[in-house]
């Protein structure tokens, strides 16, 4: 089994388990805070596994250069506002609809890593990542109840543009981070991967600590207040990111990120049979195509 497979899956449950702790700190702090508790906790993290990359290789730290520069600001930026996007949408009414639409990622990930890297996919792999996002859209009309007609008719509103604009963010981003790791020209796609996220969280850490300084203080104080669960919030999500990062160096990240929507699959799972949610026959539908969408490019990528 090629490495990108696993390290994508551990990826996936353990950006689960992040959100889950996330969710855990409503209530002390705004979907804003508790997106900046994962930067400034995993930053550590992400600086102890390249030290420990480096040493247990013997090997020198990567050299950035201009273009590693650019693509790392780019990606870190891309991905902070794509966020605040997805965050801004749950001030409105339907903002359902946007989500849902911001579900898009995959395919703008493969666009861009088309125009960026030239990252072509075989048809087989369109096609998987086309069944996967309908499965992906699928689940997400089943839990917020909206109908097909609803989600077509939103189309030029301002949340379903937002929503496509927060996925256009996310894809840009994993295809930035490739650029970057590609870019140092590193023989060990570990240690390109491990530097690339310590570059890009460093980048993010600054970058929302001086925007919160500026705009929202009391965001920066509930972060070290709550250090116990945003110290859990920055090590799974650090953990996470060492997977995409390694996962996305050695693969298209178009690839990775459609196989990372098996996270759907452990969320669903966690809600049925630990917390008995009830299903509706959309969402199995919608489970049954990510899983078959998946399945698919895995074998005929």
């Amino acid at each position: 089994m090629p490495l990108w497979i696993p390290l994508t899956i551990a990826a996936a449950f353990l950006q689960n388990l992040r959100s889950t702790l996330q969710k855990q700190l409503t209530g002390q702090m705004s979907a804003i805070g508790a997106t900046y508790v994962r930067f400034v906790y995993g930053l550590p993290v992400a600086a102890l596994y390249l030290l420990g990359l480096a040493a247990f290789s013997d090997a020198a730290l990567p050299q950035p250069n201009p273009s590693f520069l650019i693509y790392a600001v780019i990606g870190g930026i891309a991905q902070i506002w794509g966020t605040v996007l997805l965050v801004a949408l749950f001030a409105y009414r339907n903002f359902a609809v946007g989500t849902t639409y911001s579900k898009t990622e995959t395919i703008q990930t493969a666009l861009f890593g088309i125009i960026v890297l030239g990252d072509h996919l075989s048809l087989g792999a369109f096609a998987a990542i086309l069944i996967s996002l309908a499965g992906v859209v699928a689940i997400s009309i089943a839990q917020s109840h909206l109908t097909l007609g609803t989600f077509w008719r939103s189309l030029g509103e301002r949340p379903t543009l937002m929503g496509i604009g927060s996925g256009a963010c996310y894809g840009i981003a994993a295809v930035c981070y490739r650029a970057a790791s590609l870019s140092l020209e590193n023989p060990d796609f570990l240690l390109s991967a491990g530097y690339t996220l310590a570059a890009v969280l460093t980048i993010q850490t600054v970058v929302m600590t001086v925007w919160l300084y500026l705009r929202h203080r009391n965001e920066l104080a509930a972060s070290f207040r709550t250090w116990r669960v945003s110290s859990l919030v920055g090590l799974a999500g650090a953990l996470a990111s060492m997977g995409w990062f390694t996962a996305m160096t050695i693969q298209n990240a178009a690839y990775v990120r459609a196989l990372g929507q098996i996270e759907l699959v452990f969320t669903f799972a966690s809600s049925r049979f630990l917390f008995r949610e009830k299903t509706n026959a959309l969402e199995l539908t919608g489970i049954a195509l990510v899983i078959g969408g998946i399945l698919l490019l895995i074998f005929v990528r």
